[in-house]
């Protein structure tokens, strides 16, 4: 296999409270802070919102490239991807994950299709699997 890519972030301080994030290109580089719902003060960003984000444009991504292969001409895309952090009775925290896709140029069936091929070639919907619960709810754009 050839690398074609590989990101280094360097995260100091408290990690997910008080800590912060700087990619080795600069291009990232922002405070990490404890959201409200945790106790936290809010004014940062936090480790679920960094992979929502970056699951959420892989995930259009591969969802473009479905489209392609079928020769299917997508006329708009959005995604939210949400991410939920769980504490459970056993005193350990979990991830799950909702996805929903809306896509403009093609019918419910279509757009489900598509979001179930991008969930099979998404790099981040592979590199969970089988980890974490994901719910897909693609949309057909009106």
């Amino acid at each position: 296999m050839t690398v074609s890519y590989t990101a280094v972030v360097d995260v100091d301080g408290e990690g997910r409270n008080g800590g912060h994030v700087r990619s080795s290109d600069g291009l990232l580089a922002t405070g990490l802070a404890l959201p409200k719902e945790l106790g936290g003060s809010g004014t940062a960003t936090n480790p679920e919102q960094l992979l929502a984000a970056g699951w959420a444009a892989c995930f259009l991504g591969a969802l473009r490239r479905a489209a392609t292969t079928r020769e299917i001409r997508l006329t708009s895309t959005s995604i939210t991807a949400e991410i939920t952090l769980t504490h459970g009775d056993d005193g350990e925290f979990s991830l799950s994950a909702v996805l929903s896709p809306v896509l403009g140029g093609v019918d419910q069936a279509t757009a489900e299709e598509l979001a179930q091929t991008a969930h099979r070639i998404c790099p981040y919907s592979k590199a969970t699997r089988g980890n974490i619960p994901v719910v897909l709810n693609a949309t057909a754009a009106a």
